[in-house]
């Protein structure tokens, strides 16, 4: 964290600079823990990122993979050292009870968006055990569609040395963090493997975005042989 205590010396940090911090910071930690990170397609510079959501090193791997600003639930800011790394990299947060909140992150996305920051969404608003990719929800591309900025499909999966399957590194349903963490820690060869789309698409209304971008992220995740078939509506 001194790198940031450093770039704060210098004054007020952008937005930007926050996700280049955040961006050297993750690949700092990747390395660290001896992960590896395979990316397939051009990572965009800005609009909107759109991906699935499997766990909760999502953050480390995107974060790793291209400068951007998260959008996330108010809970991860209290995680063990993602929590600070999210909060030190600009991530907008956002408490799922209030109205406010999502109002007042839905306008903080707009602003960034409109400055030209990449912001990453998880649309299907919570994790999953990877075997298919939830619905997503269209409030969350309302920014997107205000500021005219192209949406890209994403999709991120993983892989460990057997008998590891990609669900064993899932964070989803009632599993609890701290043990989910020390049992995916003491795995070995974890792979983390990227898929973006080819280019981003301008939508002009947020549902059809929502259906798009999904259907977008369904076909990342069937090329990669992850899922046969899209699951939910």
């Amino acid at each position: 964290m001194l790198s940031f205590l450093v770039l704060r010396l210098r004054g007020n940090p952008s937005a930007a600079e926050r996700a280049e911090w955040l961006n050297r910071s993750c690949k700092m930690v990747l390395r660290r823990l001896g992960f590896g990170v395979q990316v397939v397609g051009p990572a965009p510079r800005s609009g909107l990122l759109v991906s699935n959501h499997l766990s909760y090193l999502d953050i480390l791997i995107y974060g790793a993979t291209a400068p951007c600003v998260f959008v996330s639930k108010l809970e991860v800011r209290s995680w063990p050292m993602l929590g600070l790394l999210a909060s030190l990299g600009g991530t907008v947060f956002v408490d799922r009870r209030s109205a406010i909140s999502a109002a007042n992150a839905a306008g903080r996305i707009q602003e960034l968006l409109e400055a030209g920051v990449l912001v990453l969404i998880f649309p299907e608003g919570t994790s999953s055990d990877g075997s298919g990719v939830l619905r997503f929800y269209p409030p969350l591309f309302e920014p997107a569609v205000r500021a005219a900025v192209p949406v890209t499909a994403a999709a991120i999966g993983y892989r460990a040395e057997p008998p590891a399957e990609e669900a064993d590194l899932c964070y989803y349903g009632d599993v609890s963090f701290a043990p989910h963490l020390l049992r995916t820690l003491r795995l070995s060869a974890i792979l983390a493997t990227v898929r973006f789309a080819p280019s981003g698409r301008l939508f002009a209304d947020r549902k059809e975005a929502a259906a798009a971008t999904r259907a977008g992220v369904v076909e990342l995740r069937c090329r990669s042989g992850k899922i046969d078939a899209a699951v939910g509506p």
